[in-house]
């Protein structure tokens, strides 16, 4: 019993941090990756979709994505979603390719993104004391019906705050990266 408890605050720990990469992934450090346009969605027929459906998308440079439609009639709706995005870069297309040029970080945008990550950072930290939290409400529970004594709510609290430290130091690492990463001219 207390054991899928466990397992279940493990698994939402380790979904937390994909969140957090995948975050991450999306804010842009002066180098151009498909990640970027992961957010973004275009209106294609009425419907939201993600442009990573709706094209090819390369990087021939460090500084430069392709984006090549597989419909060209999707080039205006493209270029406009990442108009309207908060991405800060301005479409070039000829009609059946978008070249986005990655702009270097200013001191001004790298303290910006400095600050956006280490907020997400933070967001994910929450996040999975909330998991140890409920865990632990969930396991004082369990030991109140009877179903499990003292030494056992005991052991089993400190295994979710190993699993808590663990996920927080990945997240620790996460960051750290990230802040090199945007630190880098």
């Amino acid at each position: 019993m207390a054991n899928e408890l466990i397992k279940e605050a493990e698994s939402s720990m380790k979904k937390t941090i994909e969140v957090v990469k995948k975050e991450f992934a999306s804010l842009r450090a002066g180098r151009a990756t498909p990640a970027l346009l992961d957010k973004i969605t275009v209106n294609y027929y009425g419907t939201p979709t993600p442009v990573n459906q709706l094209a090819n998308i390369t990087v021939p440079e460090a500084r430069l994505l392709v984006i090549q439609p597989w419909d060209k009639n999707s080039v205006p709706e493209i270029e406009r979603a990442i108009l309207k995005s908060d991405l800060g870069i301005t479409p070039a297309s000829d009609g059946t390719v978008i070249r986005l040029t990655i702009p270097q970080l200013t001191r001004e945008r790298r303290a910006d993104l400095m600050k956006v990550i280490k907020k997400k950072a933070e967001e994910g930290r929450v996040a999975v004391r909330n998991i140890r939290r409920e865990t632990n409400e969930q396991l004082k529970s369990k030991q109140k019906e009877g179903k499990m004594s003292e030494d056992e709510l005991k052991r089993n609290q400190d295994e979710v705050q190993k699993l808590t430290d663990r996920y927080i130091k990945e997240i620790d690492s996460l960051l750290s990266n990230k802040e090199q990463e945007i630190m880098q001219v």
